[in-house]
């Protein structure tokens, strides 16, 4: 059936307008400022904000594999919750989706299930340069380099190694950034002080600045010596951001990435949530998430995600700082988290799309998704900027059955989110089956 959905503030392209849209047979068939019904469900927005919906470039569903934490269809229905439309899932995985036969079997296993658009990342690792210089444009979304932060032939430390895959990757390559030689320093520093009970308050000091910007700024001087296309996850410190140029995504060929966390946790949290925060790369000061917030608005910074990445919570309680591991659950309120920078002034509403919606679609070449604009895909979401919403542990939809936004207050709801010109959902319901299909990207 085809939806009109009447009476929007329709946000995109750096404008804001009142007016209606049309969706038929999964596209959007026409935007103006009145439409006829023509036969057409009707949706009333009555002057709420319609938005693409939001594109997040860095996830972790754990599936195949790891799924008594997560799976992609628990997941990916989560973040439809969320406004999250389309999702580039990471390739930590078990096995690792290192290869591209195990890269076409994770689309194979996704394939009915998600809720979503997906697409997956392959992982570089030691010793698989072949298969990233086998991976053809426009096959997937690109290439996930763990400079730090991952264990086994994951970590790609070897100077030879990093030099090849930016000198050769044939797609994008985005990168966790993390020395972990630093890093590992201060964990013996601090082990040697505290033993395995290691307080919470000192994971941004153990997982440092210094570490942070010895890896980010080695990514950037490879990518420069080789002309690489780079995207660097999770930012979480000022010094870092001199790296970047300020400025519009076009012509750029290394643009960067701040999660909702890192936007809205501050090393202050630590005392009240401990391990419910840890994550990697820490968050840090106040003063650091300040310099973020501002580094989106002048566009140096260009895409908000989530970096969703899920454990227990018998895993988060573990009774030692090492045991407890690192990730958030985010996605199911990633919208909105984004959305506060709009209730603080820090972005206004067309930046915020820019930033969650229109940018990862842009830089990764994601084919016609990610605006509002008429023959691209209907991926859209409506928001009341104006509905407050608690977050409560038994609204949670993740599978491992919590979040760390738990007793805080969100500005905003989504009240609807649709995917490929279908509502999939509507005010806590979920309408009809998972109606995700892979993403298509540029070949250029």
């Amino acid at each position: 059936m085809n939806i009109l959905i009447k009476n929007a503030r329709l946000v995109n392209e750096r404008e804001v307008r009142e007016g209606d849209l049309l969706m038929c047979d999964g596209r959007i068939a026409r935007i103006d400022g009145e439409i006829p019904a023509d036969g057409a469900e009707v949706i009333d927005a009555a002057g709420r904000v319609l938005m693409p919906g939001m594109i997040d470039d860095q996830v972790h569903f754990r599936e195949p594999g790891v799924t008594y934490k997560a799976d992609i269809a628990s997941e990916s229905m989560a973040a439809l919750a969320g406004g999250i439309t389309s999702f580039l899932d990471m390739p930590n995985t078990r096995p690792q989706t290192v290869t591209l036969e195990a890269l076409e079997d994770k689309f194979r296993l996704a394939k009915g299930r998600t809720w979503g658009n997906f697409a997956f990342y392959l992982g570089g690792t030691n010793d698989n340069i072949d298969e990233i210089r086998r991976l053809a444009p426009g096959q997937t979304c690109g290439v996930k380099v763990f400079m730090g932060a991952s264990t086994g032939n994951m970590l790609v430390d070897a100077p030879a190694t990093l030099d090849a895959i930016f000198r050769d990757c044939p797609t994008l390559i985005a990168t966790h950034c993390e020395d972990t030689p630093t890093i590992l320093a201060n964990e013996a520093r601090y082990r040697e002080q505290y033993g395995e009970q290691i307080p919470m308050r000192f994971h941004p000091v153990i997982r440092s600045e210094e570490a942070c910007w010895k890896s980010s700024s080695m990514a950037v001087d490879l990518a420069r010596l080789h002309g690489t296309r780079l995207h660097v996850l999770h930012l979480t410190t000022a010094r870092e951001l001199a790296l970047f140029e300020a400025g519009p995504l076009d012509g750029k060929r290394i643009t960067a990435e701040a999660c909702v966390h890192h936007l809205y946790f501050s090393d202050d949290d630590y005392e009240a949530l401990g391990s419910q925060i840890k994550c990697n790369p820490a968050i840090k000061t106040a003063e650091d998430r300040a310099a973020l917030r501002a580094a989106l608005a002048e566009d140096r910074l260009d895409v908000i995600a989530t970096d969703h990445a899920p454990h227990t919570r018998e895993e988060k309680q573990a009774p030692s700082y090492f045991k407890a591991p690192a990730g958030l659950p985010l996605v199911q309120h990633a919208l909105c988290m984004a959305l506060e920078l709009v209730h603080d002034g820090v972005l206004d509403l067309s930046q915020l799309v820019r930033k969650v919606a229109h940018a990862p679609a842009h830089l990764f070449g994601i084919r016609d998704r990610g605006f509002l604009r008429e023959g691209y895909h209907a991926d859209v979401v409506l928001v009341d900027l104006d509905a407050p919403q608690s977050v409560c542990r038994e609204d949670v939809l993740y599978k491992c059955g919590w979040s760390p936004l738990e007793e805080r207050i969100l500005r905003s709801s989504v009240l609807a989110t649709f995917v490929n010109g279908e509502l999939k959902y509507e005010r806590g319901r979920f309408l009809g089956e998972p109606n995700g299909v892979r993403l298509e990207f540029a070949a250029d």
